[in-house]
């Protein structure tokens, strides 16, 4: 049963480190902008060693000691339940006699094996600031800091953390405490130089005294541990090392100057990079052979599905970026796939936009097709563009017709209950583009050719196929040319505008549930918009927006306020990105038309419940309100 490693501060070992063995708990979020409390505390693991009585943080768990080596072993002193999530954390130490109380490491070890022992699975672990930044970044999504780690414990919820904590395998090695290049699965190109710095910077107060009292200027410690509090450059300063980590990756556009500063002193890790970057994102480069990925989506267990234009397939990645072996389907109708959407069995559904042979096409997970050799026909299908799945299991479509457009309405069972030629109206469907339901059954949709001055609008048309009375169509307030929308837990519907917003980049507009303009007169703008396309929502609310013009991401609150930096989140080689999802782990994935690969953005959001139809009631509401954006 025994786990054996080292724990090494800047290269050197940390001596008299105190180790504890943890496991995330699952009585409550953690996360960033969540406090720590009870319900969201690290369960300890160990039953003997030295009982911590501090009165700290960690007092009444049990830790075992790093020798003059840094070396420790956990032997039979511990019991793990089968799918916990578990990680090492180390405290304090000395080098050269010279002790530091803040130095904190972890490792992330991830899911206990079904016999309760990590022994045979993981025979050796390399602590240090590597494989802490590679821990920190991957469960930020449920790290309030280091000693509070959690989930809610629902099914999807343990399926997200199980995932996150996977993902710190294909940044560092757990025996090596070493950056990776490439991820294990051979796929993915890993930041080695960014994830080697960030360790530097942590490096830069783990090798001193620890001391933390200002000025600025007159510790690395005071300086890291102000540049990374909780929010950035406010709230809860650190404690330790290790939360300092997890707040960086909770924000990775501030204060870069005076973090990457830290790094550049005597750097233990190299390669590192040699000049500062725009953020701290840290991102994974997918590459599958494939070009053009035009839609994506997420599936329950946090696979990413992709349909690919130009191969006329649907393909499965894993939730760590591994192409599913012998997996890209093609057949079933499949022809210029534009759009793609999981439903509530897992099951996907692909709109085929081509004239003739246009088509929906239905298949399982399991690669077998619902919908018929030639996918679902007729409906009045004429170049179909986004679909979404509704609460009942049936597929919503925006239909391009010869007389400009149509919203289509398909059964769970294949049959068109939008009739022969589907929803229309004359103001209302005009050029379709993207979809999205709310709680109380209404489809949401973007015109990219219609409203006032030609510039677009957003319309809404209720679950029995009704325009609402009054006002079913909006324009003005920064509508101008829309691409894509998404519902938030409220109801309310946010697009993107390729054009239009501040210097003429483009916005983001935010229209309530009852149909009023949220967002002001020119809509949201900032934060790196240029040319806005892919919208998505996570389980904090926060609307996550591709710049297709500007190779970044941006980030904004629910309120509206910027989060990313004025040049947006830029990490993982993004290239004109376009689609955009967020996995139940807090991923934010990005295909990048540019380049025709695929970006996983570590940790960066909040965990958001997965597929995006299962946070749909099943008994509508009355005020649209629902699971979408939030939280397993």
């Amino acid at each position: 049963m025994a786990i054996t490693g080292r724990v090494m501060g800047a290269q050197a070992p940390l001596v008299g480190a105190q180790v504890y063995l943890l496991a995330a708990n699952t009585t409550g979020y953690g996360g960033a902008g969540i406090a720590a409390s009870t319900s969201n505390a690290s369960v300890s693991l160990l039953t003997s060693g030295t009982l911590d009585t501090s009165g700290g943080p960690t007092n009444g768990f049990n830790y075992v000691t790093t020798d003059s080596n840094g070396s420790f072993s956990i032997t039979g002193d511990y019991m793990c339940t089968a799918g916990q999530q578990v990680y090492l954390y180390s405290l304090g130490g000395s080098q050269g006699g010279v002790a530091n109380p803040v130095a904190g490491l972890m490792a992330a070890l991830g899911s206990c094996p079904s016999g309760g022992s990590f022994a045979t699975e993981i025979p050796f672990v390399y602590m240090n600031e590597v494989s802490t930044i590679a821990a920190a970044y991957a469960m930020a999504g449920f790290a309030t800091d280091a000693l509070h780690v959690s989930s809610s414990g629902t099914a999807l919820a343990l399926v997200g953390i199980s995932n996150a904590f996977a993902n710190a395998a294909n940044l560092a090695g757990i025996a090596t405490g070493a950056a990776l290049a490439t991820t294990p699965a051979g796929n993915g190109t890993v930041p080695q130089n960014e994830i080697n710095t960030l360790a530097n910077i942590l490096a830069s107060c783990v090798n001193t005294n620890g001391a933390v009292t200002g000025p600025a200027s007159a510790t690395t410690c005071y300086t890291l541990f102000h540049d990374a509090q909780s929010g950035g450059s406010s709230g809860t300063v650190p404690a330790d090392t290790a939360t300092a980590a997890i707040n960086m990756a909770h924000n990775p556009g501030t204060n870069i100057t005076g973090l990457y500063g830290l790094s550049t002193g005597s750097p233990p890790f190299a390669p590192a990079l040699s000049m500062q970057p725009n953020d701290f994102t840290v991102g994974i480069g997918f590459t599958y052979g494939f070009a053009n990925y035009p839609a994506i989506a997420i599936d329950a267990a946090g696979d990413v599905w992709l349909a690919s234009w130009s191969s006329k397939s649907v393909s499965e990645l894993t939730s760590a970026g591994a192409i599913v072996t012998g997996v890209s389907y093609t057949g079933g109708g499949l022809n210029y796939p534009y759009s793609i959407a999981v439903d509530g069995a897992d099951d996907l559904w692909v709109t085929n936009a081509t004239n003739p042979g246009e088509s929906v096409s239905e298949l399982t997970s399991a690669g077998s097709f619902l919908s018929g050799a030639n996918g679902f026909t007729g409906g009045g299908l004429y170049l179909p563009q986004g679909i979404a799945i509704d609460g009942a299991g049936d597929a919503w479509i925006t239909n391009q017709t010869s007389m400009m457009g149509s919203i289509l309405e398909i059964s769970s069972m294949g049959s068109y209950i939008s009739g022969a030629s589907g929803y229309s109206g004359s103001s209302e469907v005009y050029y379709p583009a993207g979809i999205a339901v709310d709680g109380s059954g209404n489809v949401w949709w973007v015109n990219g050719g219609g409203g006032t001055g030609g510039v677009g609008s957003v319309a809404r048309l209720a679950s029995s196929g009704t325009f609402p009375t009054g006002v079913s169509t909006y324009t003005g307030s920064g509508i101008d040319l829309p691409g894509g929308v998404a519902i938030d837990a409220a109801g309310d519907a946010w697009v993107t505008n390729q054009s239009g917003g501040s210097g003429g980049h483009g916005s983001v507009t935010k229209i309530s549930n009852a149909g009023t303009i949220l967002s002001g007169t020119s809509g949201y703008s900032g934060g790196g918009l240029q040319n806005p396309y892919a919208i998505a929502i996570d389980g904090a609310g926060n609307v996550w927006v591709t710049s297709s013009s500007g190779g970044d991401v941006s980030e904004f609150t629910n309120a509206g306020a910027a989060l990313s930096p004025a040049t947006g989140f830029t990490g993982g080689g993004l290239s004109s990105p376009n689609g955009v999802a967020i996995d139940g782990s807090g991923d934010v994935w990005v295909i990048n038309r540019g380049s025709s690969s695929l970006t996983e953005l570590i940790g960066v959001g909040a965990p958001v419940v997965t597929p995006i139809c299962a946070g749909l009631p099943a008994t509508a509401t009355g005020n649209g309100t629902s699971g979408l954006g939030t939280r397993p």
